[in-house]
Formats: C-alpha cells, sequence, structure tokens
C-alpha cells in the first residue's frame, strides 16, 4: 500500500507541474488554481504518509484550501 502512495504522490506532483505550465506557457491563470490544489495535496499526503508532526486543523484548512482551488480553476476552465 505504501508503494501506492508514493506513486499517487508522484501523479498528484506531476499534475502540480503540469499547472504551472499551463500559468507560464499558455498564460491561463486557471493553471494556477491546479497547481495551488496538487501542491496541498502533495503536502498533505506527504505529511500523513511520513507521520510529519503538523496538527489536523492545519491539514484540514490546507485540504479545504485546496478544494476551493479546483473548484475555482474547473469554474474558470468550464467558463471558457
Amino acid at each position: 500500500m505504501e508503494l501506492l502512495q508514493y506513486f499517487s504522490i508522484i501523479i498528484e506532483a506531476l499534475i502540480a507541474i503540469i499547472g504551472i505550465l499551463i500559468l507560464v506557457q499558455k498564460k491561463k491563470l486557471y493553471g494556477l488554481g491546479f497547481l495551488i490544489t496538487f501542491a496541498i495535496y502533495v503536502f498533505y499526503d506527504l505529511a500523513r504518509l511520513l507521520s510529519w508532526n503538523i496538527s489536523n486543523t492545519i491539514l484540514y484548512v490546507s485540504f479545504l484550501i485546496a478544494s476551493l482551488s479546483a473548484f475555482w480553476a474547473v469554474w474558470s476552465v468550464y467558463k471558457k
């Protein structure tokens, strides 16, 4: 199972990188939403996997920010 978690984190990191490319190369602001969302996912998953000493409140607020960012990015794509 741990291997699957690491694989998932790698995929999340790749999506964050694609978000940077969308933002910089394509000049689409919604790339920032994908970047923020998946960077937070990487942080959240690593914190849980590696048992970092971070309060659950910080993790939950981070996850909420990621969800809001994803919503904004998807809404921006939908409006185009």
